[in-house]
C-alpha cells in the first residue's frame, strides 16, 4: 500500500449559519492548514498515488482567497469543508482541517479509520 499526504495553507472567509448566537455568524476569515491523505494499492503509470500539484489545483485553486459561502451550498464549517475536500481528491481517505490554532476538524471515510499515516 502507498500513502501520500499534502499540506496546504488556505486563506478564506466565511460566515456560519448557526442555531445559536455566535461571533461565527458574522463574516470572518481564517488561514487554514489542510492536510490531505491519499492511499492506493499501486502507483499509476507515473509512479505516483496522485500528483501533489493536482491536489493543490483541486483544493487551493478553488478555495484560497475566496468567500466560501459563494462556493458551497452547505454550511461551511471546518467539518463540512474537510468532508468536501476528501470527496474532491482521488484516492483521498482522510482530511485534517485546522481552521485556527487549536481548532482541528478531521474527516475519515467510512471503513478507513485504521488506515496508516
Amino acid at each position: 500500500m502507498y500513502y501520500v499526504s499534502k499540506r496546504l495553507e488556505i486563506a478564506f472567509a466565511h460566515r456560519l449559519r448557526l442555531t445559536y448566537e455566535s461571533k461565527c455568524n458574522n463574516l470572518h476569515g481564517h488561514n487554514a492548514i489542510v492536510t490531505v491523505y491519499c492511499m492506493a494499492e499501486d502507483v499509476d503509470e507515473n509512479g505516483m498515488v496522485i500528483d501533489f500539484t493536482h491536489i493543490k489545483h483541486l483544493i487551493s485553486d478553488r478555495l484560497d482567497h475566496c468567500y466560501v459561502n459563494d462556493v458551497f451550498e452547505f454550511n461551511p464549517t471546518a467539518e463540512n469543508m474537510a468532508r468536501w475536500i476528501c470527496e474532491q481528491v482521488p484516492h483521498c481517505y482522510k482530511v485534517s482541517f485546522q481552521e485556527s490554532e487549536g481548532n482541528v476538524a478531521m474527516y475519515v471515510k467510512a471503513g478507513m479509520e485504521n488506515a496508516a499515516l
